[in-house]
């Protein structure tokens, strides 16, 4: 019996992963990752890099980041503590559903992960204070490759939850999709 069950999103590649808990009146334990039970769902490289973060402030907003190719990743979002409105947004170059946005909450009492494929931003909301993310990356992080998109450009019309409380200096100078983007060709 597989420990996950995994749910489309209707973008390709963008999936949820529900962990299944086995627990008692101890607590519980939770498979975080399998590469073989989580193959069918997408996962089909190594692990190459695991990341932690702790965002402070409720209604923060983080993102939207992505790794160009040939550095493109799959990164597989977990929330430890707190929850998190997490967004993969589609940029793959010929997609169906290219500029197309998908949002989950992430929570540490939900159990659910997001997968984003490669040619997908992420970002999230902070929906409470003290949120931990645990990140599985399938590349290293290639600052040469590093992209970034405004988490607030009215083309893409992610609509967040909460008032924005916070954004890095970084965040802030991510440009707005231009007209002319085609996206992101990972299959070169």
């Amino acid at each position: 019996m597989s420990r996950f069950m995994v749910t489309e999103t209707g973008i390709a590649g963008l999936r949820v992963v529900q962990r299944r808990r086995l627990g008692d009146e101890r607590g519980f334990l939770s498979r975080l990752f399998c590469a073989g039970e989580l193959a069918p769902a997408g996962w089909d490289k190594p692990v190459a890099q695991i990341n932690h973060t702790w965002t402070q402030r409720r209604g923060t907003v983080r993102g939207l980041h992505f790794q160009r190719p040939p550095h493109a990743e799959m990164k597989l979002v977990t929330c430890l503590r707190g929850a998190v409105w997490d967004v993969g947004l589609d940029l793959r170059s010929g997609s169906p559903t290219f500029l197309q946005w998908r949002a989950v909450e992430l929570s540490a009492d939900n159990g659910c992960a997001l997968l984003i494929p490669e040619g997908c931003a992420h970002g999230f909301q902070a929906l409470t204070d003290d949120c931990e993310l645990l990140y599985l990356h399938s590349a290293p992080y290639a600052a040469q490759a590093e992209g970034g998109l405004s988490a607030l450009d009215p083309a893409l019309g992610i609509g967040w939850p909460l008032p924005i409380a916070l954004r890095s200096e970084r965040d802030l100078r991510h440009p707005e999709v231009m007209p002319d983007f085609t996206g992101l060709d990972v299959n070169s």
